[in-house]
């Protein structure tokens, strides 16, 4: 008797934000190299900024979304880094209301297996339609445990990766509506409860203690993935000007300083934080938002003191970098 294939199909649906979509395309991108097929949920604007990472195009197919409207997010929202994080509360929803069409298009596809992170619905569906769901965390497992220092639970393996009294007020902002009838923590906790195995993108090194106690208390299998890595890219080389001036530094004395695509911070914020790099009297590159303030980082911006300044404000360029995480 022929053997059966131990090639799978496997779906991907990750939370609508770059920062999450690139890990599960890196993570999509080591099971091609295996073999697997994938398909990839996304926005529609997405695919163009994620297409030239997809290292296996005869493997991995994306399959677009239309993000529906929803009451307050600004008309064109796709993305998390279309908006402010005070409104990706309301993406969630957007998010949630793709339930429809994921479902006709798992109903079509019937993959083998459904990785997803934020959409706590996906893994009932995927249950009624036979297809086993795995909760992949693009964050590190400790992160979404929100232990804390007071009252660490029987059996918990850290008295030191917990929260302390200051960091207790991320509570507030998980317990808050993330969507409509439910909360952030309700969408991770629903979705490790429904699902049939969960990963993080972590090392046994790291948090195999963490992952162990959390997968004793779901019931699941918890794989870890490891960082998940993508080889360094010679495809785009670093622009000559900054090659150049980067150049000209021993190694050890540039910092690099790099928020991601969703934080924006207000003027002050913004000021506060270059003034602080300044302060360490190293040279800085620092990768921001423009502030809620300013419409683009061309906006003149006070500083401190005079050093490696140009006319008593800081250098500021702006325009679209590509990045890897």
């Amino acid at each position: 008797m022929e053997a059966k294939s131990s090639k799978v199909h496997i779906a991907m649906f990750p939370w609508f934000a770059f920062g999450h979509m690139i890990p599960y395309l890196h993570l999509s991108n080591q099971l091609a190299q295996r073999g697997h097929t994938i398909t990839f949920f996304l926005p529609k604007k997405a695919q163009s900024k994620l297409q030239h990472l997809n290292s296996h195009l005869h493997l991995i197919t994306f399959h677009p979304l239309t993000v529906p409207p929803v009451d307050g997010l600004p008309p064109g929202t796709e993305t998390a880094s279309d908006i402010p994080r005070s409104l990706t509360h309301l993406l969630a929803t957007a998010l949630d209301r793709t339930s429809d069409q994921v479902e006709a298009a798992l109903s079509t596809l019937n993959p083998d297996i459904l990785f997803n992170d934020f959409a706590h619905w996906a893994p009932d569906l995927a249950s009624q339609m036979g297809i086993k769901s795995i909760y992949y965390s693009v964050v590190c497992a400790a992160a979404l445990r929100n232990v804390s220092v007071s009252v660490a639970p029987p059996g918990y393996p850290s008295s030191t990766v917990v929260l302390r009294p200051h960091e207790l007020r991320l509570k507030e902002s998980i317990n808050k509506p993330y969507g409509e009838g439910v909360t952030f923590q309700q969408r991770h906790t629903t979705a490790m409860a429904r699902c049939d195995a969960i990963s993080y993108r972590t090392c046994q090194e790291i948090e195999g203690p963490i992952c162990d106690y959390i997968g004793s208390q779901y019931g699941k299998p918890v794989f870890l993935t490891g960082p998940v890595l993508p080889k360094p890219s010679t495809l785009t080389p670093l622009q000559d000007r900054w090659a150049e001036w980067l150049g000209v530094f021993g190694s050890g004395s540039v910092i690099f300083c790099a928020f991601g695509s969703e934080y924006i911070m207000v003027q002050d914020q913004f000021q506060e934080l270059l003034l602080g790099l300044e302060l360490t009297g190293l040279q800085f590159l620092a990768a921001l938002k423009p502030p809620l303030e300013a419409a683009t980082l061309k906006t003149p911006h006070r500083r401190g003191s005079r050093r490696g300044s140009e006319g008593g404000a800081w250098s500021m360029e702006g325009g679209w970098r590509s990045r890897q995480y």
